[in-house]
């Protein structure tokens, strides 16, 4: 069935909404303080705790992780493991391909000289360039908005959201990316999320009986009409 991109839009109102909100409190942050200000002051919310779980957190960002359920959703859904899977490879190379234009430095050589005044994470590793944007911000919020659409209770959109929120946090707690690379992941991902989804999911290809089976899954039983 076609879908049309009111209908697409609904389906990811629930995460939407709120994520406009926060957008807004990102850039009204950013207008009022500086980039320093910004970084010093999350590096400086930092605690044992938070060190030890932020490197988990943001490994829910990492491309290897949307490749993972993309296997797992094959065993079930070939359409489901299709749109995640192309999703996340037309955000993440439309992120790569802006981390090269813009080779922006991350905070280790932004701050060289200020290093002392940095806390880091044990047992991360730091990165030096491309900074902007982030790219496991992008993945976690192109992951958020397509389970989100497919989910049937839309009150989990929130949750997708704060998991892709805390995921954007935890690049900037890890000192790997500032303010600025996060908002604008986070940007890139709804907005080609939305874009991809909306041309991708009306393919009349991934309506076809095949495309609702996986691995696991028994091929549906084709109607009369179907076997002629």
């Amino acid at each position: 069935m076609k879908m049309n991109i009111n209908e697409v839009l609904r389906s990811i109102k629930w995460l939407l909404i709120p994520y406009l909100l926060i957008l807004c409190i990102c850039l009204a942050i950013k207008l009022v303080y500086t980039r320093e200000e910004i970084y010093f002051t999350v590096n400086g919310l930092n605690s044992p705790l938070a060190d030890f779980l932020a490197p988990y957190a943001t490994d829910l960002g990492n491309g290897w992780t949307a490749i993972v359920i993309s296997a797992i959703l094959a065993l079930f859904s070939y359409r489901k493991a299709f749109i995640l899977a192309t999703a996340y490879a037309v955000t993440s190379i439309s992120a790569q391909i802006l981390k090269f234009i813009f080779d922006a430095p991350r905070p280790m050589l932004y701050f060289k000289d200020q290093l002392n005044r940095i806390h880091f994470v044990k047992d991360v590793e730091m990165l030096r360039v491309h900074s902007f944007p982030s790219g496991h911000t992008v993945t976690a919020f192109t992951m958020a908005v397509i389970f989100t659409y497919w989910s049937k209770n839309k009150a989990w959109g929130p949750v997708f959201l704060l998991i892709a929120v805390i995921v954007g946090y935890s690049r900037m707690y890890l000192s790997e990316h500032f303010f600025e690379d996060v908002t604008s992941g986070s940007v890139i991902g709804v907005i080609i999320t939305f874009i991809w989804l909306y041309w991708l999911d009306n393919k009349a290809f991934l309506q076809r009986p095949k495309w609702q089976r996986g691995l696991l899954k028994p091929h549906p039983n084709p109607s009369p009409k179907e076997r002629g």
